[in-house]
């Protein structure tokens, strides 16, 4: 057993890899810069995680994601392996012992938001560190091309240059030829090296339906399709609706979005996740992380923004390697929406800069001042303040972080934490002498390890049901201790964050650059429309009109989604009906011809031509005109 394969065993209990993640972990072992392109599900984690653990020194791990980065620190910890995250909203005490622990602390994993890689202080550290890797999750956002990209991460060439010989290995779902290209550039890679799985899901069968009516189309699917389920919404209060919809009508269901309390979020996964409940209806807040096998069907109730957005969703579906389904309900709604969508993201110019405008004026922020300060930000108060519709606000604050000015967080659920300040000795003799501590300092002792050397998150409500106390009384022996010298106390919030990531500029200085702003903004509508083809094209097979996307252009029928389903019902072949589907295409889009001359030109059985023109007909990809003659529909060329 190799040295990869024993780590594999020891520390999840495997035996194999699957496809594709031997290949990369030996890759970015040997010192190769690598791009991992494996679709949501593929197992990307373990694939820096294994080769880390097989060299001395530490992996920085940079990732957006913090709900993702405290999953990934718990599951390791859980593991025996040490592990720490720096992100938005840690106070420079916090960020300086977990620095100061990657360097003398035996931290293996460090994972750190991209934002946190522009500091001084984390340059000059991580000079300082033995890193054996620097993997990079979510590598799309890195591209200007990509569809979530975040400026933040143009830190990272930076970073390699104070690390010179460090391989990177960058992971992500979703990349596009052209982004997958861009990925490497940026990334600085000594040679172009991808290593791709195929996007193809044999298993996922990929359904549109056209419904009006969604909530009985979701009805119907969820009792003719058993088993576990996630209904994908726009908006949080829809959360709520349709969750309710499905247990008045006798579905175990729950509603699960980003603003809900973490305990309670915390409550509803795990629910869903050991099958106490069938189905979670869910903003796009859900998923990142979640890794439940056994989902028999995801349902969009609306269109999402991007074919990336919906391919990443519906792939949460039979990771198991069991049939299942993805379905995204379509109606003309959704196609005007996403149309209207493209003015909502991109808002104006001038109310994007009267956005940042009012913003310095919140936080009482003096032009020329406020580089790398963080503040709490109330979304809803500023809004009202200044009177602005809430997307405009949202969008805008985007498009700011995309040029560079700030840092945007979205609802930042930080835990309480504590962190002993006072020598152990001292400790000792204060507890003799302040018996009414004593109990309680024991107690957190008990509790949680690492209390001397970090700031370690604790559960209030957990010590509270341990001494049999109320939460309030956790709360003021905390501050007690704080204020007395004992601890460092954090208490827990819930907040967005907003960081400036250069200082205050007067408004009329600011530039939206054509690559940040009109390139980006086409860039969208290119999207919008895949989206929009994707819902309503009925003569491609689903799954073909996914993997071209993703560039696998010579990708054969599924023969599983609705439009192959469709073509099956003329009682010919898949692949007979689309080799003369593609000729009856090729004929007609040269010049249009009258029936018996398509019949002549063709040389096919003639019932078989017949077959596969009525069902052209039906789809409206072909009409014919008043002189008789077929014609090919622009759209269906």
């Amino acid at each position: 057993m190799d040295i990869f394969h024993h780590i594999l065993k020891q520390y999840w209990g495997y035996k194999a890899f699957r496809p594709l993640q031997e290949d990369i972990i030996r890759s970015a072992a040997n010192g190769n810069d690598t791009l991992g392109l494996m679709p949501t599900g593929g197992g990307k984690s373990l694939t820096f995680q294994v080769p880390a653990l097989a060299k001395e020194g530490i992996c920085i791990v940079i990732t957006p994601l913090i709900a993702l980065m405290k999953d990934q620190v718990a599951n390791l910890k859980r593991r025996d392996v040490k592990a720490a995250a720096i992100y938005s909203g840690l106070t420079r005490e916090e960020i300086n012992i977990t620095l100061d622990n990657c360097i003398f602390g035996g931290i293996k994993f460090l994972y750190i938001s991209p934002e946190r890689l522009g500091t001084e202080l984390f340059k000059e550290k991580v000079k300082q560190m033995n890193v054996n890797l620097l993997a990079v999750d979510e590598a799309h956002c890195i591209s200007q091309w990509g569809y979530d990209f975040r400026p933040s991460y143009l830190n990272i060439a930076n970073i390699r240059e104070l690390l010179p010989n460090v391989p990177v290995l960058a992971l992500t779902a979703t990349a596009t030829p052209e982004v997958a290209d861009d990925i490497q550039d940026r990334l600085l890679f000594n040679k172009k090296n991808l290593f791709q799985k195929s996007f193809n899901r044999d298993n996922l069968v990929y359904v549109v339906r056209q419904a009006e009516d969604k909530e009985q189309q979701l009805l119907n699917i969820l009792s003719k399709v058993q088993g576990s389920a996630v209904v994908y919404v726009r908006n949080r209060k829809k959360t709520k609706e349709y969750s309710d919809l499905l247990v008045q009508n006798g579905i175990s269901a729950s509603s699960f979005h980003a603003g809900m309390p973490q305990d309670v979020k915390d409550k509803r996964q795990k629910l869903w996740t050991d099958g106490d409940i069938r189905v979670i209806v869910s903003t796009n807040a859900f998923g990142m992380g979640i890794d439940k096998p056994d989902v028999r069907v995801v349902v969009h109730m609306d269109a999402p923004d991007s074919l990336e957005a919906y391919f990443q969703e519906a792939g949460r579906a039979g990771r198991d390697g069991k049939k299942a389904f993805a379905v995204l309900l379509w109606s003309d709604n959704d196609k005007a929406r996403l149309k209207r969508s493209v003015s909502v993201t991109f808002p104006p110019k001038e109310k994007i800069l009267a956005v940042y405008e009012a913003l310095g004026n919140f936080f009482q922020l003096a032009v020329g001042s406020g580089f790398n300060r963080v503040y709490d930000f109330n979304l809803a108060l500023f809004c009202k303040n200044y009177r602005m519709n809430l997307m405009t606000v949202y969008n805008s604050l985007k498009i700011l972080q995309r040029a560079g000015y700030i840092e945007f967080t979205e609802e930042l659920q930080l835990s309480a934490k504590v962190h002993f300040i006072m020598r152990r000795d001292d400790l000792y003799k204060f507890q003799v002498a302040n018996e009414s501590f004593d109990r309680f300092t024991k107690l957190l002792l008990r509790s949680y390890t690492g209390l001397f050397t970090e700031y370690v998150p604790i559960n209030e409500e957990l010590l509270a049901k341990r001494m049999n106390a109320s939460r309030d009384k956790v709360y003021q022996l905390l501050v007690q201790l704080n204020r007395i010298g004992v601890i460092k106390y954090i208490p827990s919030k819930k907040t967005p964050l907003i960081s400036y990531t250069t200082s205050r500029e007067d408004s009329k200085y600011i530039e939206l650059r054509k690559e940040v702003y009109k390139d980006r903004k086409d860039k969208y509508e290119d999207r919008i429309h895949s989206v929009i083809d994707y819902g309503t094209t009925n003569h491609i097979c689903r799954s073909r009109l996914l993997l071209r996307y993703f560039g696998q252009a010579s990708s054969d029928n599924c023969g599983l989604c609705d439009v192959c389903q469709s073509m099956k019902k003329t009682e010919l072949p898949i692949d007979v009906f689309d080799s003369i589907q593609q000729q009856i295409s090729g004929q007609l889009e040269a010049s249009p011809l009258s029936y018996d001359d398509l019949i002549i030109k063709l040389k096919k059985p003639q019932e078989d031509i017949s077959k596969v023109l009525r069902w052209m007909e039906e789809y409206e990809m072909v009409h014919e005109s008043g002189d008789g003659l077929l014609h090919l529909r622009s759209e269906a060329q």
